[in-house]
């Protein structure tokens, strides 16, 4: 008995468009809740990203595993929360600006997703407001002072798997995973979506086998494990795919919601 529906968002949940199919989401939540099953989105957007995107009325009663899986709000409150130390989290922003200068970095604090005044507006509205809805500027990121809810860097140039392997003297300070070519994340050590899914289902009272997840990306490996049923969407990565259950339809094609219909009728 399905209790628990965890999803994606980019990739996953959301179209090519961003945008989901809200009459049957609509349909489909008004069964959730006859269920009794409980719905979260998991993702690297910002918490209040999410709200925005589903509206006021639909925010209500989710669990929302926002900021790469480093918090849980639920209601307008923070649930839950594992933040990167800032000492650590400058040292990761130094080395990456050494690596490279062309790339942005997205440095999330629990106020705002920090980038740099010098960020071009292009990236600045279509990329970092596309996922964040409270945007902070700096002149260099040694003047944030709060620690971090994760780092994120957005390459254009498509070269992030090659950027991660350049961090490997964090790996054993930090969690750091590039979901695609062009994006990174972050999070304190130990912390992703598999362990953040985890304490909800402890919240919740709620086993794997009661829990449906759906992924499409590298960063999505680990909440396959959280779930007996696991689905990779067809348009996800081939790694994912190896790792879920089950293959359904793709974001294109409403996948998350009419398997969510087909398996609670």
């Amino acid at each position: 008995m399905i209790k628990l529906v965890i999803t994606d968002m980019d990739g996953t949940f959301l179209n090519s468009k961003s945008e989901f199919n809200r009459p049957l989401y609509q349909k489909v939540k008004q069964l959730m809740k006859e269920k009794g099953v409980q719905f979260a989105p998991c993702t690297g957007k910002q918490c209040e990203r999410v709200e925005a995107i589903f509206g006021e009325e639909d925010t209500k009663d989710l669990w929302i595993l926002g900021d790469s899986a480093t918090r849980i709000k639920r209601n307008g409150e923070y649930v839950y929360e594992s933040l990167l130390p800032n000492e650590l989290g400058q040292r990761i922003i130094a080395k990456l600006e050494e690596i490279a200068n062309d790339y942005t970095i997205i440095a999330c604090t629990p106020t705002a997703a920090i980038v740099k005044n010098s960020t071009p507006d292009e990236i600045v509205n279509k990329v970092v407001r596309g996922s964040y809805q409270n945007v902070g500027f700096v002149d260099e990121y040694k003047e944030i002072k709060e620690d971090f809810v994760k780092i994120t860097i957005f390459d254009l140039q498509k070269r992030c798997f090659a950027t991660r392997e350049k961090l490997a003297e964090f790996f054993d300070e930090a969690y750091i995973v590039a979901s695609e070519a062009q994006w990174i994340d972050i999070s304190n050590h130990g912390v992703h979506k598999g362990t953040t899914v985890q304490e909800l289902q402890k919240m919740l009272g709620v086993t794997k086998a009661e829990t449906m997840v759906f992924g499409d990306g590298f960063n999505d490996i680990e909440l396959m494990e959280q779930g007996d049923y696991s689905f990779a969407m067809r348009n996800g990565f081939d790694a994912l795919k190896e790792k879920a259950r089950y293959i359904t339809r793709s974001n294109d094609e409403d996948g998350v919601l009419t398997t969510i219909e087909q398996f609670l009728r």
